[in-house]
């Protein structure tokens, strides 16, 4: 049981300057007491406080008490909130391991590329890992002194060093992406495991780990060279049509309704409503608890045409647009073997890019569909709500990446409002 305490006069600098050398000591709480170091050259605040399980005392340094020097020194009063938050993140840290083993960075990262990997692999139907366990594996799992750092032992100036560490040369989209991971990682485990590392972490993670800081750009606006006129788009559905149907339906599909890939090779047959000139796109799943819906897009005759021959007389459950598997029967030679739904954008990658060096379109990625299709709705005079919805997202991104094409659609609309003022125009 704590003894009995003898208190000290130490809130002003008269009243600690007639102590005697030594310790001295006064309570801000019940068994937590501050305490004051007084040497010749002034003295140094202290807080110990009394560790039931451990029946002793524990002690933290504060910092040096203001009785020559102001400047980084700690008053009487600033030495109570530090000693009151010291003996806080101590407790919680005590009670932390009393619970189990630390939870590390390490086990933070592991635990996120497990979940990651789990719902890429229900994603695409197939055993699959998340881009992020490469990226995280090389710049976050191979520095051992950093994942084995407990997260209620992770300060700030440990995620800046990180953060400057991400190789300069690497684009800054790519940096953002390896940092946003690892963010999303740490803010997973803070979240489940709040009550053991305290309300502080958040706040660490948040400004330790900020992008702005080191100057990695925010996303991207849609570049000049990714906004495709109707003509171009339509040379490319051509092209990929006389590459493959299967391509050609796919690329169609994309272009008309600007959703991205993972949206359209999740629409099963049912979501072809053809007799109402529209498809249901589903929502995309990116963000966390995103709600299943759909998106109803209106369809021209020439989609409608295309779509037909590819649905008629199959399940409502089968996937919408199909491709056919290949098999090896010798040293580089592929035949046919059955049909199946799209799993990867990257099967498209190499009749796509041979369909865009046909065309002399250099740097273009199928991405750029949707970004044309977005472009396009704004330009047509559309609500920004509206465009938004029916490309999953938000008003906020769409202002944030297209916000150009935005000003150009509404000068024109205003323009259009232009009455003569003046009597002599009139």
């Amino acid at each position: 049981m704590a003894r009995q305490l003898i208190e000290s006069a130490l809130t002003t600098r008269a009243a600690r300057g007639s102590l005697a050398p030594g310790f001295h000591w006064r309570g801000i709480d019940r068994e937590v007491h501050l305490g004051y170091r007084k040497t010749r050259r002034g003295g140094r605040w202290l807080v110990r406080w009394y560790q039931q399980g451990e029946k002793s005392y524990k002690r933290i340094d504060l910092g040096e008490a203001d009785d020559v020097f102001e400047d980084g020194t700690l008053d009487y009063y600033a030495a109570v909130e530090a000693a009151k938050e010291a003996v806080k993140s101590a407790r919680r840290k005590i009670a932390a391991r009393a619970a189990g083993p630390a939870v590390t960075v390490r086990l933070a990262v592991e635990q996120y590329l497990e979940a990651r990997n789990a719902r890429r692999s229900t994603v695409e139907d197939r055993e699959v890992k998340a881009d992020a366990t490469s990226t995280l594996t090389k710049h976050v799992l191979r520095q051992k002194a950093l994942c084995d750092t407990p997260l209620d032992g992770l300060t700030e100036a440990m995620l800046v060093d990180w953060r400057t560490s991400i190789d300069p040369t690497l684009k800054g989209t790519t940096r953002r992406r390896i940092l946003n991971d690892f963010k999303a990682a740490l803010n997973a485990m803070y979240r489940k495991e709040r009550r053991r590392l305290g309300a502080e972490l958040g706040e660490i993670i948040k400004i330790g780990l900020s992008a702005e800081e080191i100057g990695i750009e925010q996303a991207e606006v849609a570049r000049d060279n990714q906004i495709l006129d109707d003509d171009m788009i339509r040379q490319i559905v051509v092209a990929a049509f006389e590459t493959d149907d299967d391509l050609g339906r796919m690329v169609l599909c994309l272009a008309a309704t600007g959703a991205r890939f993972s949206q359209i090779r999740r629409m099963k047959v049912r979501d072809d409503q053809l007799s109402l000139r529209r498809l249901l796109v589903p929502h995309s799943r990116k963000g966390r608890n995103k709600a299943a819906g759909y998106s109803p897009i209106r369809i021209g005759e020439d989609v409608i045409d295309a779509l037909r021959p590819a649905i008629t007389g199959r399940r409502a459950d089968e996937a919408m647009l199909e491709r056919w598997r290949l098999k090896p029967t010798g040293p580089g030679v592929w035949i046919r073997d059955r049909r199946g739904g799209w799993t990867s954008a990257a099967e498209m990658t190499r009749q796509w890019a041979a369909i865009c060096e046909k065309l002399g379109l250099e740097g273009i990625v199928p991405y750029s569909l949707r970004h044309s299709s977005i472009v396009r709705g704004i330009a047509s005079g559309l609500p920004i709500r509206l465009v938004a919805a029916m490309h999953d997202t938000s008003v906020a991104m769409i202002e944030k990446h297209y916000s150009r094409w935005i000003v150009e659609g509404l000068e024109d609309m205003a323009a259009g409002a232009i009455i003569p003022l003046h009597s002599k125009a009139a």
